[in-house]
């Protein structure tokens, strides 16, 4: 089985299948393994029950797709780019403890990820995607809102578009522990 297929539902979301198919192979070719054995987080401290624990990380993964998905049907945001925003959930936290797996969370895994998936993009995919990949990385180095500091030096960008602070505000109320949110 491929890792991807873990994501099946969530990638049936993306209505362009290249957008889909190239998430689809970020899945397969360069996220690390620990990605989807992992709990989402390293503490237990700010995530709900359902997201900790083996695997842990992929379903708090799927609830931030679900609460977006379901969020994107409301008519205040439809004028949304969904398909970025689900493709950036899908891949948000996807080197949350950094490119090999450290024993914490690292506060900067959205720009890892962003610089990982951007680099593979640039050596993998048509140019037609890449200024979509640009966009999407922008939403993965933006998805943690206002904690991107530490000690009290930023290091991560804030969310400024009306797409960035979505896919935070999906990723926030994926990881609050009075949200139960049913994922398969």
């Amino acid at each position: 089985m491929n890792n991807s297929e873990i994501f099946f539902g969530e990638l049936q979301l993306i209505k362009c299948e290249p957008l889909a198919n190239a998430v689809k192979r970020i899945l397969d070719e360069l996220v690390p393994e620990y990605f989807y054995d992992v709990s989402a987080s390293s503490t237990g401290k700010y995530h709900p029950w359902y997201s900790l624990g083996y695997g842990g990380l992929v379903r708090h993964t799927k609830a931030a797709v679900k609460i977006a998905y379901d969020l994107l049907q409301l008519e205040q945001y439809q004028h949304l780019d969904s398909d970025a925003i689900i493709a950036a959930l899908i891949l948000h936290d996807t080197f949350k403890r950094g490119k090999t797996c450290g024993p914490y969370t690292i506060a900067e895994h959205p720009m890892v990820a962003a610089n990982e998936i951007l680099q593979w993009a640039n050596d993998n995919l048509p140019v037609e995607l890449l200024g979509c990949f640009n966009v999407i990385c922008d939403l993965i180095m933006t998805h943690s809102g206002q904690w991107n500091t530490v000690f009290d030096q930023p290091i991560l960008p804030k969310p400024v578009t009306q797409d960035e602070k979505f896919v935070h505000l999906c990723d926030y109320l994926a990881s609050r522990k009075y949200i139960i949110v049913e994922v398969n």
